[in-house]
């Protein structure tokens, strides 16, 4: 199992509006897939997106993870395990736009001093997350009509005079 760093708590609200049975577990080991383990692992799964990553922030390798989601009785967990992915990959998707549109700061020394600071931006991380997106479903409500069913702009055709 590779070792990753310390992660930082897992936000409140990350998993725990995902319902899950857990998985009922065989063996009574200390480093068994109990149901807090089962739990956090979901929420970390929530908040990172990825399957490795979360088994390690809870002490699980990735193979004993999807072995516990190949269980019988693990269809509650599958479930959840699907619904926390997607949560991850929403985050990570929401944050890698934000590097590549604010790009990342990177401070600027000269004899030991800070001096300024470089504002970095990544094309290729832009052109990433484009592909990586659904495609917009032609149907989808405009910007223009979005805000008037929210009442906070009048709808587009109320602006011709």
């Amino acid at each position: 199992m590779r070792p990753y760093p310390a992660l930082p708590p897992a936000e409140p609200d990350a998993a725990a509006d995902i319902p899950f049975t857990p998985v009922p577990s065989g063996s009574t080991r200390h480093d068994g897939c109990t149901p807090e383990r089962q739990r956090a692992f979901l929420e970390q799964l929530a908040r990172i997106g990825v399957v490795s990553a979360a088994a390690g922030a809870v002490g699980m390798s990735a193979k004993s993870a999807y072995a516990l989601r190949k269980r019988a009785g693990a269809e509650s967990f599958a479930a959840a395990w699907e619904a926390a992915l997607g949560e991850g990959r929403d985050r990570v998707v929401d944050l890698a736009i934000e590097r590549a549109l604010i790009g990342t700061a990177t401070p600027i020394f000269y004899r030991g001093r800070q001096i300024g600071v470089r504002q970095a931006f990544d094309n290729r991380l832009v052109l990433a997350v484009l592909r990586a997106m659904p495609p917009v479903e032609p149907d989808a409500m405009s910007l223009h009509a979005a805000l008037a069913a929210l009442g906070d702009t009048p709808a587009p055709d109320e602006h011709a005079e």
